[in-house]
This record gives C-alpha cells, structure tokens and sequence, in this order.
C-alpha cells in the first residue's frame, strides 16, 4: 500500500495515542510551545470569536451548538500570532527562517551554518571542504537547542565550500552515538547511482536561473491538471522538469487548463511512494533535473497564463534517519511526537509536533520557500484528514454528523498550524490558492480564518470517483440511479468551494482501475483504431468517457481537476519501479505519442477535453453559483440542468434516442449547440446538426419558466446558449 492517505486507509482500524509531550529544550520563551489539548481544556472557554463569525453561523446555523469550539480555535490562533509578533517580530520575520538556518553565504563570502538539536550533546560539520574530517568544524552551541558555525572565506576570497560539493553533519548523542545527517534546510540531495542513502550538496550556483515573468492572477474559474513530472514522457525512464517544460506544458496550455498540480517535487528517497514520503522538505527532487530547471519550468508556465500549485505534504514525514527528519538530533522527538504519537501506524511515518515552536518555523518557513525561491502559486495540502483528527480518519467513517468534527478527537494543534499556514500565505500572497485533501467533510475547512475556518480555498470533492468508479464496477447502464448521481454531484458544503474531479491520480495507480480501463479493459490495446467501425465496447466506452467527465465538470464544484493522461483515456494504470515488478518503468509513464497517432481514438478523447475546457472559459460555469437541476429522469436516464446561462443536456440512456424532448430553460431566447459529445471529431456519430435553432417557449416546465424541444441522441451530452450567453462572455 501507498503510504498516504486514500479511501481505503480511512477505513482501516487504527487509533493513534492521545499522549502530549514536549521536549525540554524547547520550552523556553524562545521556543515556546502551543497549548497542549489538555492544557486548552483549561483556557478560557470562551475564547475570542473570529470577528466574522456570525456570517458564518448565518450560513450554517447548525454550528451555532460548537460556537465555543470555534472560540478556542480562534483564540489559540489569535496567540500564536501574538506570540510571533513579540519573540520574532511577525510571521513575516519568522517564515523567512530559510533564510538563516542550514547553510547562508554572507557578503563577505563566509558560511553561516545553523541547525535546531536539541537533544544533541555536540554537532560537527563535515564533507569535501575538509577532506570529510569528522572533528575540525564543530558548531556552537546556542540557546534552544540551536547550533552555529561559521567558516570564513578562503585566501582567494572564494566560499570554503563550493558549489556542487558535498556535505554532512556529524551529530554526537548524549549516549555516545555519532549520526551522519542532512540538515533538514538542505536545498538540493542526489543519489549516486545505485546507492541507497541521499547526499546533501551545497547548491548555490554560480548563475542562478532569474524568473521574469510575473505569476498569473487568480483564475475565477480553476481548471487543474494534476501531473508527475517523472512519468510525463512516454520513455521507460524518469522524465525531467526540461521535458516537461518542452514537451507537456505546451499541451496543458492547448488543453485549456490554467492551472498544474505538481506530485512529487518535494524530495523523496522512494520514488514509488509518489512523492509521499518526504524525506528533504527544502530540496525539489533532483531525479528530474536541477532547481534551476524547476525555477524555468514554473517561469514558462507563468509565461502561458498558467498557475502551478506544490503538492505539499506537512502531514508526515518519511522514516529514513540518515537522509530524512527523523531522529535527527538522535532522538525520537525533535520534530515529532514521541511515539506512539508520532507514528502513523498505516503510512509507516512520523507525525510532526504542530505545536512546537521550531517545527512551525521549520514548516511556516517551508511553505514560504517554495512560495519565494520557485514562485509557485499556492499548495494543494495532502493528508488533511490525518492532520485534523488524533484517529486520523483510521476506522472513522464520518456520517457528516457534526460532533465528529468537535471535541477530543480534533488535534487542534494541527488545526491551529493549518490555520496559520493558510492566514500567513494569504497575506504575503494574495493570489495564492490553497487547496484540501479532506475525506472528513470538516465544517468551515474553506471558509476564512476570520470567520473561525480554517482558510482553505478549496476541498478536493472526493466523493465523486469513488461514484463513478463503484457506479461502472456495480451497476448496469439501464440501472443507473440518476437521482443518486446528480445528489452525489451536487452534496457539497454551501458556500464552501470544491474541486471535482472524475478521476486523479488515486484511480490511476495499479491495483485500482481509471475509468477508461473501468469502461474498455483491454479493448483498449487492440480496438482503438478510427479505421476500422467501432465496436459496442468501444463505443460504449468513448461516449461515456466524455459524458461522465463533462458531468462533473459542469455540475459537481467551483473547480475541476484532471490527473495527467487520462484526459485522453490513458491506456495503462500507473505502476513505478518496485521490487515486485522488477524495478520497472513500463508503467511509470505516459504515452502522450497515442495523442498524436491521427488514426487512434485517444486523439478524440484528447480533443473533446481540451474543447470542453474552453467551453468553460468561454461560459465560466464553474464561477457561477450551483447549477439549477431541472430534469434526473430515471426511465429516461436523462439530467438537465442550468448554470453560467447555459444548459446542459445528458442522455445515458443506452439505446433510447429522444426527439422533441422538453427541456425546461429560465432564460427566454434562440439557443444553439456550443459543444456536442456526438461529433465525429470527439469520437461520436454526427447525429446533431449544428445549424439547427432552438427557440424557447413561455411554458414553464420542471421549475423554469420557459421551455423547449431538442433531439438529444442516446449516450449523448450537449449544452446550448443563447445569444445572451454569448454576450455576456
């Protein structure tokens, strides 16, 4: 199993210790910890209300019985940014810590080095600057567990430690151990080939790339494409970020995206953990490249209009001690929780302690690096779910009922963190979006900390593939329960904004099925040429590929995502190098070389995404509030709805064409056909004539006050507008 957080793992049964500790050596005021939970009990119950809070409760009036939680939550965060403002001069001053930890070239060409050890009894630094002498650059033990070393420039002037050499720090325990250690502010980690420990290596380039283009302004309407780096290229290899840059963004940007969620940046010693076990919070993964690489690919995406989002993972951390956090100072606190608190039972992983006072510097400061040194755009924050809840959503099937949203079973320490990340971001950058992987449903997630949220832009809908997935695995086509679907669709938190997505990377990973596969198994390696007539699987199979897709886009949130490849009905699961593979790569990739074979039928799932992407550009439905459902006709298998002055007409039917079929409209007017799932070139069957006019009539029908008749082909998705429509785009 993967070690992140799925569906799956949330079901298994696991409930991690409840026990607080703390280190001593971080108690003092210039370490000063967060309340424990036990300690908030006896705080101020109750607290100071978010100076917004009732427009909060105007929206959801059943929160009003957990004002009280609201409170506390609100006033632990209220503290904290008092607490930063007094000891470190604002969250500004303190986020900037990469500036002055790890290792800093000073103006005269000196090092600067700085580390927190707290429970370290002597630390050394060593590497190709010394010969790898253990002994001849001990650091200065500081106050709070800090450590400090300066090396002064070389006769030449020149830094004492070049580019591109390599380092290690030498920790002696207070038992007597000697640990070889990545500072956890390293910038850049190779690995030799075929060894199994990273190696920290000085970057600082002698011409750093410079990004000129400005970042792109916030998107009303976000459309994400999900992607790999390593897996963009049809090759049996690891891919670059200069691949990616040459060969991928081009056709996000002509896909109509504007926006790219990237997994994996962050470096990660097993590659087939997909990116989620992180081991050098600081270091963009050196297996695509170098991060001046990475710095160009983010510039030509913002030259294209484009926004990249990090997939950021402050949820845990990988287990490795020699090239990752853990034990860093020889302990097993330090960063994290001791245990059993500290370690993720289904992840194999170490849970941070969100209340330490240096490990939100670690991870304040960690989120503005990205945010400065690469200019990414915002984060899409995985393993929330783990984060809010001591269970971490192991063995807690959440019903939506709301005390499980409240009480002792929320950490509200990571709670408080999440909402400090997300006020801190915001601020310094307004643009920025921030995105939620919560299965929980947790109340207020996506409203604003001034209102008592917890900020977030967005939630990731995630109910939405498990439908479809358990809808193509369970239910024949002249079973679906439409009622179920359109309620699955649009059962999401009023006011709150969600990302839907029909798929991502979840269902793509082997041992799980992509819709595509769901719909055409192994069809799909023999009976996708455009040159022979299609058969029922295949037919079947392409026009529900593009109506599902065009159903959640149009009616399931404020957003939509899409995971690399299966825009065009990706013909393989996703599998990286393994043992039980035999380190393979034939899976680990996309071949985006189908897309440009003319005579396949990828080619024409390809164009219908891109064509229903500029659709929504053009009309802007997932800016507009949620669509009005008119029709979710079971016998028909029929689902008509209105947004953004458009509307949008489904049949699932299998086999029933309807003529004349009534569809009811709010606005009076001539429409016309703007996009049709049944076009030859999407590849459908022609049934619909473009030129045809559709004039609405003063009936009022399902709710509208107009009407009107169209022919809507089986398995067959169209939207109409109106002249009005037009002009208002």
């Amino acid at each position: 199993m993967l070690p992140r957080f799925t569906r799956a793992t949330a079901r298994a049964r696991q409930r991690a210790s409840d026990t607080v500790t703390t280190n001593s050596s971080s108690t003092s005021s210039g370490a000063r910890l967060l309340r424990s939970e036990g300690a908030m009990a006896e705080a101020d119950e109750d607290g100071v209300a978010a100076p917004e809070f009732k427009s909060l409760l105007q929206m959801d009036p059943y929160l009003k019985p957990y004002e009280r939680d609201f409170k506390r939550r609100y006033d632990l965060f209220q503290k904290q940014l008092r607490l930063l403002e007094e000891t470190e001069g604002g969250f500004d001053q303190f986020t900037m810590s990469y500036k002055s930890f790890g290792v800093q070239r000073l103006p005269d060409n000196s090092l600067w080095f700085r580390e927190w050890a707290p429970a370290a009894e002597a630390l050394f630094l060593t590497g190709d600057f010394n010969g790898w002498e253990k002994f001849s650059h001990p650091y200065a033990k500081k106050d709070f567990g800090k450590w400090e070393l300066t090396i002064p420039p070389l006769n030449d002037n020149s830094p004492a430690v070049t580019h591109g050499s390599k380092l290690k720090v030498v920790v002696h325990t207070k038992d007597g151990q000697r640990l070889y250690r990545i500072s956890p502010w390293a910038k850049y980690v190779t690995q030799e080939e075929k060894a199994v420990i990273y190696d920290w290596v000085h970057w600082d380039p002698p011409n750093p790339y410079k990004q000129v283009h400005p970042r792109p302004k916030k998107p009303s309407s976000l459309r994400i494409y999900e992607a790999h780096v390593g897996i963009a290229s049809p090759e049996g290899k690891i891919a670059s970020y200069t691949n990616f840059t040459t060969n991928v963004l081009p056709r996000i940007k002509e896909l109509g995206y504007n926006c790219i969620q990237l997994m994996a940046i962050m470096e990660h010693a097993y590659y087939a953990s997909f990116g989620y076990q992180i081991t050098s919070f600081f270091a963009a993964s050196s297996r695509y490249g170098t991060p001046e690489e990475l710095k160009e690919l983010i510039d030509v995406a913002h030259s294209l209009g484009i926004m990249v989002l990090l997939d950021v993972v402050h949820s845990h951390a990988s287990k490795n001690t020699e090239d990752g956090l853990n034990r860093f100072d020889g302990s097993d606190s330090c960063f994290f929780h001791d245990p059993p608190r500290g370690e993720h039972s289904l992840w194999d992983s170490r849970l941070f302690n969100y209340s330490s006072w240096e490990v939100q510097r670690f991870l304040l400061s960690n989120l503005r690096w990205w945010m400065e040194e690469y200019r990414f755009d915002g984060f899409r924050f995985d393993g929330v779910t783990s984060m809010l809840y001591h269970h971490h959503g192991i063995g807690s099937g959440f019903s939506g009922d709301y005390s499980e949203y409240f009480g002792l079973q929320v950490d509200e320490d990571s709670l408080v963190y999440l909402m400090l990340a997300n006020h801190i971001v915001h601020n310094l950058y307004p643009h920025c979006i921030t995105v939620a992987e919560d299965v929980s449903g947790m109340p207020a997630l996506c409203r604003g900390v001034e209102e008592g949220g917890l900020g977030f832009d967005y939630r990731l809908a995630m109910a939405i593939p498990d439908k479809w997935i358990q809808i193509l695995k369970e239910v024949k086509d002249e079973d679906w329960d439409i009622g179920n679907i359109v309620f699955t669709l649009t059962n999401r938190r009023y006011g709150e904004k969600c990302i839907a997505y029909a798929e991502s990377h979840d269902q793509a990973l082997v041992g799980d099925k992509t819709l595509a596969f769901w719909l055409m198994d192994k069809e799909m390696y023999t009976s996708m040429s455009s040159l022979v007539p299609m058969n029922s699987i295949i037919d079947r199979g392409i026009q529900l590929h593009k109506m599902i897709r065009l159903l959640t886009h149009g009616l399931g949130g404020e957003g939509y995502l899409n995971f690399i490849g299966n825009e065009f009905g990706h013909p393989e699961w996703l599998d990286f190098p393994r043992k039980g593979n035999n380190e393979s790569y034939h899976y680990a990739r996309r071949q985006f070389n189908l897309v440009d074979c003319d005579h396949l039928r990828y080619r024409q799932l390809y164009h219908f995404d891109r064509d229903m992407n500029w659709t929504e550009n053009k009309y802007g439905w997932l800016a507009a509030p949620q669509a009005y459902v008119s029709a979710k006709h079971e016998e028909d298998k029929v689902i008509v709805f209105d947004r953004a002055h458009v509307v949008f007409v489904f049949n699932f039917h299998p086999s029933q064409s309807f003529q004349d079929y009534r569809v009811a409209v709010e606005v009076p007017g001539k429409y016309k056909i703007k996009l049709d799932s049944d076009e030859a070139i999407y590849g459908g069957h022609g049934r619909l004539d473009h030129n045809t006019e559709f004039f609405t009539q003063p009936e009022p029908f399902n709710g509208r006050n107009h009407s009107m008749k169209v022919y809507i082909p089986c398995r067959t998705a169209i939207i109409l507008a109106n002249d009005e429509a037009d002009h208002c785009h």
